[in-house]
């Protein structure tokens, strides 16, 4: 294999495109349906191609869930982490993880979460990713001035309502949602947000859905 991470010869399929549709299948069928066949159909390749990347399925669910950890938990990591003047601000960028397309995947979070209701293995890294998310929250507002006590509370309100959002599958526009921005600033951090903070995120929150 040379460093394009392509196959030899016509063969055009990297180790990405076979994550990309098990991912996909992942979403729409479950895990169950992850097969190794199904991918190479599915990409026009032959069975042992798929070898040319993974040992075996079970390596293939196990770098799934890797990415599933480093795509969805550490960008939520990041946007919690982000500088921010105050906590108005800082909520705003974690906000911003969840609107913008190619920033957190609630469908891939939820299908990891399917997943692991039948594989305690899988479940162990979905709780060591949930502590991780949470921390996270909670330094960001331990940061802004909150006692660690009331910053680990408002982690948790926070985390779990985003997280509880996507598995009540509610189906709202953006404007609708932007609508409420300025009440959830309020109710998750005590502090009245600025007009401008508002409209800076509406702004952002439009850009990234364009």
């Amino acid at each position: 294999m040379d460093g394009t991470g392509e196959l030899p010869g016509n063969t055009k399929v990297t180790r990405e495109d076979w994550l990309k549709i098990a991912m996909e299948l992942l979403i729409s069928h479950g895990v169950s349906e992850v097969k190794i066949l199904s991918i190479g159909e599915r990409l026009g390749v032959s069975r042992s191609s798929f070898y040319w990347y993974f040992k075996s399925r079970k390596d293939l669910l196990a770098q799934l869930l890797a990415e599933w950890e480093r795509t969805n938990t550490t960008v939520m990591i990041a946007h919690s982490e982000k500088p921010a003047e105050d906590i108005i601000d800082a909520l705003n960028n974690f906000f911003l993880c969840v609107v913008d397309p190619d920033g957190f995947d609630h469908r891939l979070d939820f299908a990891i979460r399917e997943w692991a209701r039948r594989d305690e293995a899988v479940r162990d890294v979905v709780d060591r990713s949930d502590q991780a998310r949470q921390e996270a929250v909670a330094r960001m507002f331990a940061r802004h001035g909150y006692r660690q006590e009331e910053a680990d509370i408002r982690a948790r309100v926070l985390y779990y309502q985003q997280i509880g959002y996507y598995a009540l599958e509610l189906n709202e526009s953006l404007e609708e949602r932007l609508s409420r921005v300025p009440g959830y600033l309020f109710a998750f951090t005590g502090v009245e947000p600025r007009p401008e903070q508002v409209r800076a995120f509406e702004q952002a929150a439009r850009a990234l859905a364009d």
